[in-house]
């Protein structure tokens, strides 16, 4: 499979063009990955375009890539989206990785009532920033034509808005209803959105805040999943369900 690599801006270039991989990316392509002149490469923006190429030169600050061929995607529609509720150590990074190799369309980290890890204002911006990053290189090693967005860090009160519009699935251990069973039917329109709480669970309170908004409580089987995992094991099962897999 040939090497993937992802421009920062959307790319309008056709058949026969050239695009120029500059900063990071250039020196990740000529020095990381070695790529050769004469070889080939595809180039995508994030954004549905995708581009085939052969590599014309190398420098450690750029390289340019002749293109020759390209394909439009259009946005996956229903959306998958992962709340994930913060977590200590780096469970909500893997999580964050995982789904996005797996899938996910947008990522929105939850402050939890049970969240040991605290964003304050500056950890928030802090934090966003490394999940995306987390989600560009995820996205760019799994050769995703659409890269997932990550959100600002929400809140249990955020989440409750947002299921009158959304099919929201929230995972709990104690739920009697299995996601396997739910009749998950593609809607343009209603995003589906999975939320996983932290190491301690979910709170009372937080639960019954979102099932009185309409979210519904599912589990996944019977064993208890880590933060880290239950993400994307939910994801597998929806993306099954939708047909993506």
């Amino acid at each position: 499979m040939a090497l993937h690599f992802l421009l920062d801006q959307p790319v309008g270039a056709a058949p026969g063009d050239a695009v120029t991989l500059t900063g990071a990316e250039a020196h990740h392509a000529s020095t990381v990955r070695r790529v050769r002149i004469g070889e080939e490469v595809t180039v995508g923006d994030g954004r549905g375009a995708w581009l085939t190429g052969t590599v014309e030169s190398v420098a450690p600050r750029e390289v340019i890539v002749r293109i020759d061929g390209r394909t439009d995607a259009a946005a996956p529609s229903p959306r998958i989206v992962l709340v994930q509720a913060l977590a200590k150590g780096d469970r909500d990074e893997l999580a964050v990785q995982a789904a996005t190799e797996l899938g996910v369309d947008e990522i929105v980290p939850w402050q939890a009532a049970r969240s040991v890890s605290r964003w304050d204002a500056a950890k928030a911006v802090k934090g966003r920033a490394r999940w995306a990053t987390i989600v560009r290189e995820a996205a760019k090693q799994a050769h995703r034509v659409w890269v997932p967005a990550v959100a600002e860090l929400t809140t249990t009160a955020a989440l409750a808005r947002r299921a009158p519009e959304s099919v929201v699935l929230v995972l709990e251990p104690t739920a009697t209803e299995r996601l396997s069973a739910l009749a998950v039917e593609p809607d343009e329109e209603r995003d589906i959105v999975l939320v996983v709480g932290p190491e301690g669970g979910i709170a009372p309170e937080e639960l019954d805040a979102l099932a009185s908004a309409g979210a519904r409580l599912v589990r996944l089987g019977d064993t208890v999943l880590r933060t880290s995992t239950a993400g994307p094991a939910a994801l597998a099962v929806v993306s099954t369900a939708l047909g993506r897999w």
